[in-house]
Protein backbone atom coordinates (compact mmCIF):
# COMPACT_ATOMS: atom_id res chain seq x y z
CA UNK A 1 0.00 0.00 0.00
CA UNK A 2 0.95 3.50 -0.93
CA UNK A 3 1.98 5.57 2.14
CA UNK A 4 -0.14 8.76 2.28
CA UNK A 5 1.43 12.30 1.47
CA UNK A 6 1.82 14.74 3.79
CA UNK A 7 1.51 17.21 1.28
CA UNK A 8 -1.68 18.99 1.21
CA UNK A 9 -4.58 17.88 -1.56
CA UNK A 10 -5.14 21.79 -2.75
CA UNK A 11 -2.87 22.35 -5.98
CA UNK A 12 -2.85 26.01 -4.74
CA UNK A 13 -1.85 24.54 -0.91
CA UNK A 14 0.61 22.14 -2.36
CA UNK A 15 1.97 25.11 -4.98
CA UNK A 16 2.57 27.44 -1.34
CA UNK A 17 4.09 24.23 0.29
CA UNK A 18 6.31 23.87 -2.29
CA UNK A 19 7.05 27.03 -2.39
CA UNK A 20 7.68 27.55 1.29
CA UNK A 21 10.02 24.66 1.68
CA UNK A 22 12.46 25.96 -0.89
CA UNK A 23 12.74 29.46 0.28
CA UNK A 24 12.60 28.10 4.06
CA UNK A 25 9.61 29.96 5.00
CA UNK A 26 6.10 28.85 7.16
CA UNK A 27 3.12 28.32 6.01
CA UNK A 28 1.45 29.72 8.93
CA UNK A 29 -0.46 32.92 7.71
CA UNK A 30 1.27 35.37 10.41
CA UNK A 31 -1.12 36.36 13.07
CA UNK A 32 -1.37 40.10 14.19
CA UNK A 33 -3.88 40.56 16.77
CA UNK A 34 -4.77 43.81 17.33
CA UNK A 35 -7.43 44.65 20.49
CA UNK A 36 -10.55 46.54 19.79
CA UNK A 37 -11.53 49.12 21.44
CA UNK A 38 -14.32 47.44 23.95
CA UNK A 39 -16.41 51.23 23.76
CA UNK A 40 -16.31 50.56 19.82
CA UNK A 41 -17.20 46.98 19.82
CA UNK A 42 -20.41 48.15 22.69
CA UNK A 43 -21.54 51.17 20.59
CA UNK A 44 -21.52 48.90 17.17
CA UNK A 45 -23.70 46.09 18.94
CA UNK A 46 -25.86 48.19 20.50
CA UNK A 47 -26.64 49.93 17.05
CA UNK A 48 -26.81 46.13 15.27
CA UNK A 49 -29.27 44.79 17.39
CA UNK A 50 -31.81 48.06 17.72
CA UNK A 51 -31.53 48.18 13.75
CA UNK A 52 -33.94 46.41 12.31
CA UNK A 53 -36.41 46.95 14.76
CA UNK A 54 -36.06 50.48 14.33
CA UNK A 55 -36.51 50.21 10.81
CA UNK A 56 -39.79 48.38 10.70
CA UNK A 57 -41.35 50.60 13.17
CA UNK A 58 -40.28 53.54 10.44
CA UNK A 59 -41.60 51.92 8.13
CA UNK A 60 -45.57 51.63 6.62
CA UNK A 61 -47.39 48.85 6.66
CA UNK A 62 -47.63 48.71 2.66
CA UNK A 63 -43.89 49.24 2.25
CA UNK A 64 -43.14 46.22 4.28
CA UNK A 65 -45.58 44.46 1.99
CA UNK A 66 -44.04 45.61 -1.03
CA UNK A 67 -40.38 44.36 0.32
CA UNK A 68 -41.72 41.11 1.51
CA UNK A 69 -43.48 40.76 -1.82
CA UNK A 70 -40.43 41.71 -3.58
CA UNK A 71 -38.17 39.46 -1.41
CA UNK A 72 -40.34 36.65 -2.17
CA UNK A 73 -40.61 37.12 -5.94
CA UNK A 74 -36.49 36.57 -5.59
CA UNK A 75 -36.41 33.76 -3.75
CA UNK A 76 -38.99 31.55 -5.50
CA UNK A 77 -39.32 33.16 -8.67
CA UNK A 78 -37.95 31.68 -11.59
CA UNK A 79 -34.11 31.55 -11.67
CA UNK A 80 -32.01 33.74 -13.30
CA UNK A 81 -30.89 32.17 -17.08
CA UNK A 82 -27.20 32.03 -17.33
CA UNK A 83 -25.47 34.30 -19.30
CA UNK A 84 -23.66 32.74 -21.84
CA UNK A 85 -20.66 35.25 -23.74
Amino acid sequence: MPKRSSKPGDLNQLAAAILAEATDESTEPATLERAKDPAAVSLGRRGGLKGGKARAESLSREERTRIAQEAARKRWGPPKADVVE
